[in-house]
């Protein structure tokens, strides 16, 4: 994706040293910690779909562009950036909708 794990840490609303020290020990997430990573996944299979659809560009990246975007103040969301929203299933339910809703042409 192009960003550090420092700020994939913080983009999900995941402790740094829990996930650090689960790294370390190969131990799995809990549900909620799973459910964020999940999240941030579809996203990125979301955006490749629409370039599977639109036809894909040749060298694009959908997880990093992903990873940038979320960085990006998004007028529809009131200046905010979408990262801001990705730490629950709601807030990355609203990003994923907005991404649907840039596709269709209804971005606003």
């Amino acid at each position: 994706m192009g960003m550090s794990r420092d700020r994939l840490y913080a983009t999900l609303g995941l402790p740094r040293a829990t996930m650090e020290r689960r790294l370390a020990k190969d131990e799995p997430l809990s549900a909620e910690q799973s459910s964020r990573v999940l999240g941030i996944a579809r996203l990125i299979g979301q955006v490749q779909a629409m370039l599977d659809e639109s036809g894909t560009p040749a060298g694009f990246d959908a997880g990093a562009w992903v990873g940038r975007w979320l960085g990006e103040p998004v007028p529809a969301l009131g200046g905010r950036c979408p990262a801001e929203l990705m730490d629950t299933a709601e807030g990355q339910m609203l990003v994923a909708n907005l991404l649907a809703r840039a596709q269709s042409g209804a971005y606003a």
